[in-house]
């Protein structure tokens, strides 16, 4: 594949490591937390050890019709990268449609235009006039409400992470420390991780903003990816 990762194998276990790719800005070792011993035993990243101006230069020496093609950080299957509307097209009546938009205090402040319009952290396209500008902190389907904060409230300090892949080692039985990474774009943050009998907790050493329910939470010791999971609450 064309991810910018490594695979390397232990010389004392044979397991399979995953590690980060050697572009440190174009790493994507995040998405492929899922992977296993059996898939990375048959898995090849040729660009894991080159730069994305190596890759570059490789396709402008070969004259390839790509070589200067501009990057997308979206959606690589919508065109537009307006997810909004695929979902919109596709799902149509299965959507919820509009609902209230609240505060932490359950005044409401407005009307939303439909759950999937909105992500936590999101500070656009709320439509509601204050002073100081509000976030989204939490989505809330069963209620079809759409919670909003200040940016203090954004901050959370734990997670509980569910289905996690250990990818060369064994599930710890123990609190180990690593470095957790809760987006793609996110600077990986040092935290305890400790399991229990409803999932992985994770404690932050400091508090994290806008951790978001459904997104991977992958663990690092160094270049290497420990495993990962998928958050359900925080």
């Amino acid at each position: 594949t064309g991810h910018y990762a490594r695979v390397e194998r232990d010389s004392d276990t044979g397991k399979f490591l995953l590690k980060k790719g050697v572009d440190r800005r174009k790493d994507q070792s995040y998405f492929l937390c899922r992977l296993d011993q059996e898939q990375l035993s048959h898995t090849l990243f040729p660009a894991g050890n080159l730069t994305k101006q190596d890759v570059r230069k490789i396709a402008s020496d070969m004259d390839l019709p790509v070589r200067d093609r501009p990057e997308s950080q979206e959606i690589c299957f919508i065109s537009d990268n307006d997810y909004r509307a695929f979902l919109e097209q596709h799902l149509e009546s299965d959507l919820p449609g509009p609902g209230p938009v609240m505060d932490l205090k359950e005044r409401q402040l407005g009307e939303h235009k439909g759950i999937h319009r909105y992500t936590i952290g999101q500070r656009r396209g709320l439509g509601i006039p204050s002073s100081a500008p509000y976030y989204v902190i939490g989505l809330e389907p069963d209620t079809n409400t759409v919670r909003v904060g200040r940016e203090s409230d954004l901050r959370r300090r734990e997670m509980l992470v569910t289905d996690v892949n250990w990818i060369a080692a064994r599930p710890p039985t123990s609190e180990l420390q690593a470095l957790v990474q809760i987006r793609s774009r996110h600077r990986r943050s040092p935290a305890s991780i400790r399991p229990t009998s409803a999932g992985t907790l994770v404690r932050f050493f400091e508090p994290q903003k806008a951790i978001t329910p459904g997104q991977s939470a992958v663990f690092y010791n160094e270049d290497e990816v420990l495993g990962g999971g998928f958050i359900e609450q925080v």
